[in-house]
């Protein structure tokens, strides 16, 4: 005689994040461009040029320097594989 038991299985919870979407350099160097049309089309007041200038000019300096460095990289990695070949 055998007793039929219900055994509860452990419940497994999703416990993984969801990751969003990262923001990649060309995202960011579209807008870029998008608040250099919107000034462009008087999408901001007067007083609100200022704030939106320091933003643009600190974006642009953040892109120029990420592509200084990217062809940095590049420059460095083609002449390490040139120094490589010649060996």
């Amino acid at each position: 005689m055998s007793k039929n038991k219900k055994v509860q299985e452990p419940v497994e919870e999703n416990t993984t994040a969801v990751v969003p979407d990262s923001i990649s350099l060309s995202d960011l160097q579209v807008l870029l461009q998008i608040v250099d049309l919107a000034s462009s089309r008087g999408a901001f007041r007067g007083a609100e040029l200022t704030q939106v200038g320091a933003i643009f000019d600190k974006l642009s300096a953040f892109l120029s320097f990420i592509a200084a460095q990217q062809k940095a990289a590049q420059e460095s990695e083609a002449s390490e594989t040139s120094a490589e070949s010649a060996e």
